[in-house]
C-alpha cells in the first residue's frame, strides 16, 4: 500500500499537527493503512507538551515531497557475490534479457562493481587470443565443470588452478607436447595424451565423458585430474567462465545513487553518462536495486493531504511534484492546484481540528479516549479558548463532546495550555517562528508571526529583541511588511509590534501605532482579523 503523508503548514501550531494526526489515524481507522502523519517544522513548546501530556509521539518530519529514488518501480535484480563464478552471473544475465547489468557486492553487502552481458563478452574474447586461466579456484571449477577430484591426494592439495589451457586432438592428429608444467589440459578418451600429461605433471588435466583407466589410474603424479561429463569443447570454454566474476566486473568510476536523491538531480547525471543501469545504495551504503534509464520516464509520485492551509508557500516543498489527494481546512482559498479533481473541505470554524473530529462522526466511529482529548487540546488551543473572533458554536460543540471522550475539562486544559506561553528561557527567534506564516497580497510580501500568551505585558518588554530579529528576517526574505502579533488570552486583544510604513498600519486598523507597537482590543485571529484588514488596504 502506498504512503500517504498527512501534513499541516509550515511553522505548525498545534491545530497543524493535531488535525494531520487525527486525520491519518481516521483514515487508517477507516481500513486505508497508508496514511502517516507528518510535520514541516520543528514542534513548538505548546504542541510538545499536548502531546506529552496525551502519551503521543509527534508526527515524522519531512523537509520535501519532490519525487526521490524509492518513489520509483525500480529494478531489484539478485545483487551477485563478488566471488561468484563469471558463468554463474552470465545465466542471471541470460536469464533476464532487461538486465542490462547486475550489481556485485562484498561480503556485507555493500557494492564491489557492476557486472554487464558485455563485460562477459568481452572477457570471453579476450580468452581467445589468450587462453589462460590464473588462480582459479579448486571450488570454482569443481562447480562450473559438475566435475570430481579423481586423484584426492593431490586434488586435496591444491587450492587453486593456473595455467594455459590446451584441447587433446583426436586420434592421428599431431598431439600437444607439454614442454613445462603450466597447462590446463581438455581430453576425452585419449590415454596417449593422458600419460604424457601426467607424466610431464601438468598443473591440470580435464577429463571429458571418459573414465581414468587403471594403468594411468597408478602412474605417480603432481597432475590434478578432473572429471566432468561435459564434451571437452564445452569444458574447454566452461573453464574460462570458472574465474571469480570481481575480475572482469566494472568497478571504476562507477555512477551510484541513494535511495533518498531526487528525480530532478538524477535526470541531470544520467543525462551526461553513457551507462544504461545504475546501482542504488540504502542510506548504510548496501545495495537495493538498479535503476535504468526507462524508470525516469514516468516515475511515481508521493501522496499527500493537506490539513490546515491551502496556500503553496505554507506548504511543503517539492508540492508541484506531489499528487494531492484531499485539503481540509478552514482558512481563505489561495493559490494550490491539483493535477486531478481532489476531495476539498473548507469550513468556517476557528480549528481544521474541528472538522476532522465531525468528519470521525460522519463515518460513524468514535476517536481512542486519548485521540479526543488531544483534539480538543488543539481546539482549544486554535480558538484561543473559544475567545477568538474565529470560534463558532460548533467548535464549542464539538470540544464539549470530545472533552466528555477523552475525560478532560475545558477550563483546566485551557489554563494547562496557555499558563506556560511566556517564552521565558527561549530567544526572539525561537519565539517569532513557533507560529509564523508568510503571506502574498496585492503585491506585498510579509510574514506574520503569532504568540499567544498571558501576559503581553511582560512580552513587550522584549520588544527590541523582537525587532532585531524581525530586522534580520526582513533582509533575508525580502519582506515589505512583518508584524509580530502578541495575542493576550486575558486581556482579549493583540499587542502588534511592527516594521513597515507605520500610515498604512494605521489606515488598516483605524489607531495610531506608536515607536512601532499598536494594541488592538479585540483582536485574536491572524486570519480573521489582521490578514483580511491588510487585504482590504491593499486592494
Amino acid at each position: 500500500m502506498e504512503q500517504v503523508f498527512v501534513t499541516g503548514h509550515r511553522n505548525p501550531d498545534t491545530d497543524s499537527i493535531v488535525s494531520a494526526m487525527s486525520y491519518a489515524a481516521l483514515q487508517n481507522a477507516l481500513g486505508e493503512r497508508g496514511y502517516t502523519a507528518a510535520r514541516l517544522g520543528h514542534l513548538n513548546d505548546e504542541s510538545k507538551r499536548i502531546l506529552e501530556r496525551f502519551g503521543f509521539e509527534p508526527p515524522v518530519l519531512i523537509k520535501d515531497v519532490r519525487t526521490q529514488i524509492r518513489d520509483l518501480d525500480f529494478d531489484t535484480p539478485p545483487a551477485l557475490s563478488a566471488a561468484l563464478t563469471v558463468g554463474r552471473g552470465w545465466d542471471v544475465l541470460r536469464n533476464d534479457a532487461t538486465l542490462a547489468a547486475i550489481p556485485v557486492t562484498n561480503e556485507d553487502g555493500t557494492l564491489f562493481g557492476m557486472l554487464s552481458s558485455g563485460d562477459v563478452a568481452a572477457y570471453d574474447i579476450q580468452t581467445i587470443e589468450d587462453p589462460v586461466v590464473r588462480d582459479v579456484p579448486l571450488f570454482n571449477l569443481l562447480s562450473i565443470l559438475e566435475g570430481r577430484v579423481l586423484n584426492e591426494d593431490v586434488g586435496a592439495c591444491t587450492d587453486a588452478i593456473s595455467g594455459e589451457v590446451i584441447l587433446g586432438l583426436p586420434k592421428g592428429a599431431e598431439q600437444p607436447l607439454f614442454d613445462h608444467e603450466n597447462y590446463v589440459a581438455v581430453c576425452g578418451d585419449q590415454p596417449e595424451v593422458i600419460r604424457l600429461a601426467l607424466e610431464s605433471n601438468i598443473r591440470c588435466l580435464i577429463l571429458c565423458e571418459a573414465e581414468l583407466r587403471p594403468e594411468l589410474r597408478s602412474l605417480p603424479t603432481r597432475t590434478c585430474i578432473i572429471s566432468t561429463p561435459f564434451s571437452a569443447y564445452r569444458a574447454a570454454r566452461l573453464i574460462f567462465q570458472s574465474i571469480p566474476i570481481d575480475r572482469i566486473c566494472q568497478t571504476g568510476n562507477l555512477v551510484t545513487f541513494r535511495l533518498n536523491d531526487y528525480l530532478d538531480d538524477v535526470r541531470e547525471v544520467v543525462s551526461k553518462s553513457r551507462y544504461r543501469c545504475y546501482p542504488i545504495l540504502d542510506e548504510n551504503g548496501l545495495v537495493v536495486g538498479t535503476l535504468s534509464r526507462y524508470h525516469l520516464i514516468k516515475p511515481r509520485r508521493k501522496k499527500v493531504v493537506l490539513v490546515d492551509h491551502n496556500e503553496a508557500a505554507q506548504s511543503v516543498a517539492g508540492l508541484e511534484q506531489a499528487d494531492i489527494l484531499a485539503i481540509i481546512d478552514h482558512h481563505r482559498l489561495a493559490d494550490i492546484q491539483s493535477a486531478n479533481p481532489i476531495f476539498f473541505r473548507n469550513e468556517i470554524v476557528g480549528s481544521t481540528t474541528t472538522i476532522v473530529a465531525e468528519m470521525y462522526q460522519e463515518k460513524g466511529l468514535m476517536p481512542s479516549k486519548k485521540m479526543a482529548a488531544l483534539m480538543c487540546a488543539a481546539i482549544i488551543s486554535d480558538t484561543v479558548i473559544f475567545k477568538s473572533p474565529t470560534a463558532t458554536a460548533r467548535d464549542r460543540a464539538i470540544a464539549g463532546r470530545l472533552a466528555r471522550i477523552g475525560g478532560v475539562d475545558l477550563d483546566e486544559l485551557g489554563q494547562f495550555i496557555f499558563a506556560a506561553s511566556l517564552g521565558t528561557g527561549k530567544t526572539a527567534r525561537d519565539l517569532i517562528y513557533t507560529d509564523f506564516k508568510d503571506f502574498h497580497i496585492a503585491g506585498h510580501y510579509l510574514g506574520v508571526s503569532q504568540i499567544t500568551c498571558v501576559d503581553s505585558v511582560s512580552m513587550l518588554d522584549r520588544k527590541q529583541e523582537f525587532l532585531d530579529e524581525m530586522e534580520r528576517a526582513t533582509v533575508e526574505k525580502g519582506y515589505n511588511f512583518m508584524i509580530l502579533m502578541l495575542t493576550d488570552v486575558l486581556l482579549e486583544g493583540t499587542q502588534i509590534i511592527f516594521l513597515g510604513n507605520p500610515d498604512e498600519i494605521a489606515q488598516a486598523f483605524g489607531a495610531e501605532p506608536r515607536d512601532g507597537t499598536l494594541f488592538l482590543p479585540g483582536v485574536m485571529s491572524r486570519k480573521k482579523q489582521i490578514i483580511p484588514m491588510l487585504s482590504a488596504l491593499w486592494g
